[in-house]
């Protein structure tokens, strides 16, 4: 068929264009999301091997604060609430809830990993609902122009209808094609989504259990006295 044939024909054309296009974006993203769960994947793991690992609370923050991936950065939202700077004064960082603001921070990054990991599903789940009526739509096109020209051969004949009919059906076709890949891509990464909020859900309780027992506070030197310090035992150890 000529492209430019007619409106209907176009419009034909344009259809199954759109959906082809549907289809590369169904795939590039299906291939994004696989490298983004993969790696952050390798990352939780590697995070929570050295996390565990460490011998006190403490010594976790000094650990990971350099690592990446969305446990660490739970964690890190973790600790950047209960620590607290060991100035010696009465200030108001003393006084401040840190049970209620470590709550709120490891609540609030969990939902910002979650729509991270989220980007991209929303357009699989358009794509996936939206292809077959878009290939419909092509396909009730594409019989009009083809009942047209049937009208306008003045013959009914089975040679005359199965071609344009059946030309008029790859529309569906193709948008079926396209829609199934995208549910099955969709469903899947949204399950991975569920797994890994589960994860982070299950890390954040047990980073809580163990804040509680350090009284929800992490104590920082500030940087003037941790040097101060380290001056002191490096003279030490010269003399």
């Amino acid at each position: 068929m000529n492209l430019l044939a007619s409106p209907l024909e176009s419009i034909e054309h344009a259809v199954i264009w759109l959906l082809i296009g549907f289809s590369v974006i169904t795939w590039g993203l299906a291939l994004l999301k696989g490298l983004q769960f993969g790696r952050l994947k390798g990352q939780d793991r590697k995070f929570q091997k050295l996390f565990w690992g460490a011998s006190s609370l403490d010594g976790a923050a000094d650990l990971v604060t350099a690592q990446p991936g969305a446990v660490s950065r739970v964690a890190q939202a973790g600790f950047g609430a209960i620590r607290i700077q060991d100035n010696g004064q009465g200030d108001l960082s003393q006084a401040i809830n840190h049970q209620d603001r470590l709550e709120r921070a490891l609540r609030q990054q969990i939902q910002r990993e979650r729509r991270s990991l989220e980007s991209g599903l929303a357009v699989l789940a358009s794509i996936g609902s939206t292809s077959p009526f878009i290939g419909l739509f092509g396909t009730v096109w594409g019989i009009m122009e083809a009942l047209k020209g049937i009208s306008a051969a003045g013959s009914a004949s089975l040679e005359t209808v199965a071609g344009p009919i059946g030309a008029a059906l790859v529309a569906t076709g193709v948008g079926i094609a396209v829609a199934v890949p995208a549910v099955l891509v969709y469903n899947y990464f949204l399950r991975r989504l569920k797994l890994n909020a589960a994860d982070l859900d299950d890390f954040a309780h047990d980073f809580y259990s163990l804040a509680q027992k350090s009284a929800f506070k992490l104590i920082q030197l500030p940087t003037a006295k941790a040097g101060a310090a380290s001056g002191a035992a490096k003279v030490k150890e010269a003399s």
